[in-house]
């Protein structure tokens, strides 16, 4: 896999023009632009310099997605891109404040980005050129890791079996404030992982997402997390940090990222 991290020029005066920041407040406008650091072949045949108008079909990670509502769009992206992965398709992304006001995009994919060729027509949203590396963790029965993460914590409600006996999935609402911790622990023993309680601070929100600015969006529920856990099956957890947790992972959610107890001033600097 690699990991990317893009450094966003929000800018700092509210009398002059700040796209960065505008681009930022659509989910939907970053997740389509960070598609195009994977074009289809036959995009980057046609157009090696990206000059002709983007569309949808032209990259692996947007096909179906044009005409979909968008309730359907996070089931359809979860399908296609994300589970499962086979090893050469896929990213999951999360947008992280940093100190002084900065804003970083974190992107871990299975394929080696081309943000030369993404941002080729938008170079004015990047503070600098995005930085890449390689990542192939391993992880150990019993390792504690720190850990942090965007999720979108949902439950379904009124799932119930068809005439047929076919089993409908219900409606997905958010999960309440008060049972947040639950949802994640739940999802980590599927996952291959454990967490304290005690260690977990978790920030909730909501975020507002518009296909266009004429739509009335919808408001999806957002919960980070922070704190330690410990690996409590090393295959089930290096596979479910490809897979991201949870849902809205079109929306920058399930981005699981972890780092030693005690890491390296290296480690601390990246």
């Amino acid at each position: 896999m690699f990991l990317s991290r893009l450094y966003i020029k929000i800018g700092d005066d509210p009398d002059r023009p700040r796209p960065g920041r505008v681009w930022l407040r659509n989910l939907y406008r970053v997740h389509q632009r960070l598609c195009m650091a994977f074009p289809s072949d036959v995009r980057r045949k046609n157009d090696p310099q990206f000059l002709a108008p983007y569309r949808p079909e032209d990259f692996p990670e947007q096909r179906h997605l044009a005409d979909q509502p968008a309730q359907t769009v996070d089931r359809i992206v979860l399908q296609d891109v994300h589970s499962p992965r086979n090893g050469n398709q896929g990213f999951l992304f999360r947008i992280d404040p940093q100190a002084g006001g900065r804003v970083v995009i974190l992107v871990q994919s299975a394929l080696k980005p081309d943000w030369d060729y993404a941002f080729r027509n938008a170079d004015y949203l990047l503070a600098a050129f995005p930085e890449v590396k390689t990542f192939d963790p391993s992880f150990a029965n019993g390792q504690a890791l720190r850990f942090r993460l965007s999720a979108n914590p949902t439950r379904k409600i009124d799932t119930k079996s068809g005439p047929d006996g076919r089993r409908r999935h219900g409606k997905r609402v958010p999960v309440p404030t008060d049972r947040l911790y639950e949802w994640l622990a739940r999802r980590a023993e599927s996952a291959g992982f454990s967490i304290d309680q005690d260690s977990v601070a978790i920030e909730s929100s909501y975020i507002y997402v518009n296909k266009t600015r004429n739509d009335q969006g919808q408001r999806l529920r957002s919960a980070r997390y922070e704190g330690l856990l410990e690996v409590t099956d090393a295959d089930t957890f290096r596979r479910a940090i490809g897979r991201g947790i949870g849902p809205g992972k079109a929306f920058g959610f399930g981005l699981l990222s972890v780092m030693r107890v005690h890491p390296s001033p290296q480690e601390e600097a990246a």
